[in-house]
């Protein structure tokens, strides 16, 4: 998901209150009308929620925040007509009575408007230039959309959208279409209109609209898209940028070819790449990932790896999204560890497990890391999400994962995974029981240790030889600040010669434990180095 912007993580506040889908509302599709203005801050807007209902349910409430007023609200789809709400300032509450079009569906339409505290942020570029960018992670839908705003709730969603006809609109899903319409005192308008073909959460819910220049990235990893033969791709940037364009992204395709093959066809009907507004480094909108205004001011511009990280949210996030917010690594960690086998794959071994190697660093020095766990479900602060453990931590999981299991059984389990549950949502258990399924195996102990408990090993290491019988034995002690863990740890054993020999030791789940390591020695090693081949996380000495 997203490179967080560490200055603004520290102050951004929680969008409201948090809250969990309504059991008996599941809405299907979202259709926002919203007329931009020629300058400041006003929006004016109709949304059209269709929804399925419990044949119980009285009402829907649908998170709408301060200063955003509702005018009126409309009930039915096919013979709308006004209803009474009630308005708080944070929520829209509906009672539906009779209403709708069927025994279990219906419409309600919100007529609103109001200057977006968030959410939808507003504001002049470096030239003076009026735009418009959707920020809405994790739960800032709500600042500006009349919606369910909880990721448990997917639905499809169309913009439709007037704004001067200076700016070019970019949404979820494809454009339907572009057309004049009458002309304010402002100038020309337009209207643009966008709709997805697959449900997304409503935090990836967004429109731009601003002087956006495309940079075509041609058509993309053919034969590897789910909606049609090729994922088209482009690069909107202001267009002093255009010029440096694509830069990176000319490994676009190959990135999502990549993932593609790995774990199944690009699920969406196009990936838009956007120079925007949003607070964080990226942001994973599905099919419109928006980058931060400032990367693309540099002469290295947006990385390798952020465009791999926010492309591999396409799959895991997007669409396969976490159900409830304590189980985020299931993005987060993915996307981490997907944009490391990225590198493996285009820089090759050695570049990946610098990488590894780095985002162990990251993760023995995180203070949330000891502190919390990796599945968080205690968690109230969203904001709070976004640390080494959803990141860094899920992302060394699944590399641990992987190296317990074996190559095959991992892909195949991912790969079943996403099956299950692409355009839906899923929690940590169902992952760790497609794993079981392929390996045949109890995993239980992996996932508990590694996901349900804080903190990391802390491993001293020493060898005890006995050159009579030529045995040899590496003791291992694990330190005091957690408990401890269950570990098949590799170690090198380099001799005299400096002939180097890998071994798998299995390091019991206690304090101190002597393990014998096969095979006779006759000489004393030169040195044991733990974990040659950064698989394992810990914090390792050796004497």
């Amino acid at each position: 998901m997203r490179i967080l912007l560490l200055a603004l993580a520290a102050t951004a506040a929680i969008a409201g209150p948090v809250r969990a889908q309504q059991a008996d509302v599941d809405v299907l599709r979202y259709r926002f009308y919203l007329t931009l203005p020629d300058t400041g801050k006003l929006v004016r807007a109709a949304a059209t929620t269709i929804f399925h209902r419990d044949s119980a349910n009285e009402s829907i409430s649908l998170d709408l925040l301060a200063p955003m007023a509702v005018r009126a609200v409309y009930l039915g789809c096919s013979a709308a007509r006004a209803t009474p709400f009630t308005h708080d300032g944070r929520v829209v509450r509906v009672p539906l009575g009779e209403g709708g079009d069927s025994a279990d569906s219906t419409c309600v339409t919100v007529q609103y408007e109001g200057e977006p505290a968030d959410g939808l942020v507003i504001s002049t570029d470096s030239a003076g230039r009026w735009r418009a960018f959707g920020d809405n992670w994790p739960n800032r839908a709500r600042h500006w959309l009349p919606t369910v705003d909880h990721p448990s709730d997917k639905a499809y969603v169309e913009f439709i959208v007037d704004a001067p006809a200076a700016l070019t609109v970019v949404a979820n899903g494809t454009r339907r279409g572009v057309a004049p319409i009458e002309p304010s005192e402002g100038g020309e308008r337009r209207r643009t209109a966008w709709a997805t073909v697959e449900p997304i959460p409503t935090y990836l819910m967004v429109i731009a609209a601003a002087p956006l220049t495309e940079t075509p990235l041609g058509e993309t990893a053919c034969g590897y898209a789910a909606l049609q033969r090729c994922v088209t791709q482009s690069v909107f940037t202001a267009p002093e940028q255009a010029g440096f364009m694509p830069g990176n992204f000319t490994r676009a395709g190959d990135i999502v070819q990549f993932f593609a093959r790995t774990v199944g066809p690009y699920p969406y009907e196009q990936l838009l790449h956007l120079q925007s507004s949003t607070r964080f480094g990226g942001m994973e909108n599905a099919g419109a990932i928006f980058y931060a205004d400032r990367l693309f001011r540099r002469q290295d511009g947006v990385s390798v790896g952020l465009i791999a990280h926010e492309s591999a949210h396409q799959w895991f996030g997007n669409a396969v999204t976490e159900r409830e917010w304590g189980h985020l690594w299931l993005s987060e960690g993915f996307a981490t560890y997907f944009a490391a086998l990225y590198t493996r794959h285009a820089f090759g071994d050695s570049a990946f497990r610098a990488e590894m190697a780095g985002i162990r660093q990251t993760i023995l020095r995180a203070p949330a890391v000891a502190e919390r766990p990796v599945l968080d479900t205690a968690q109230t602060d969203l904001m709070g999400l976004l640390n080494a453990n959803s990141y860094q931590k899920g992302g060394f999981v699944l590399h641990m994962l992987r190296t317990e299991v074996g190559d095959s059984a991992f892909f195949r389990a991912i790969r079943a995974y996403y099956q299950a549950h692409v355009h839906k949502t899923a929690l940590t258990d169902d992952l760790r029981e497609a794993m079981e399924r392929e390996t045949g195996r109890d995993l239980t102990w992996f996932f508990d240790q590694w996901l349900r408990r804080p903190g990391f090993p802390e491993l001293t290491l020493k060898w005890e030889h006995d050159r009579a019988t030529g045995s040899l034995a590496v003791v291992v002690t694990q330190g005091e600040r957690f408990a401890p863990f269950r570990i098949p740890l590799r170690v090198e054993v380099v001799d005299v010669s400096g002939r180097q020999t890998h071994l798998v030791i299995d390091v019991p789940e206690q304090r101190t434990a002597r393990i014998t390591v096969p095979g006779r020695w006759v000489e004393p090693p030169f040195a044991i180095r733990p974990d040659p081949l950064v698989e394992m996380l810990g914090e390792f000495r050796t004497p």
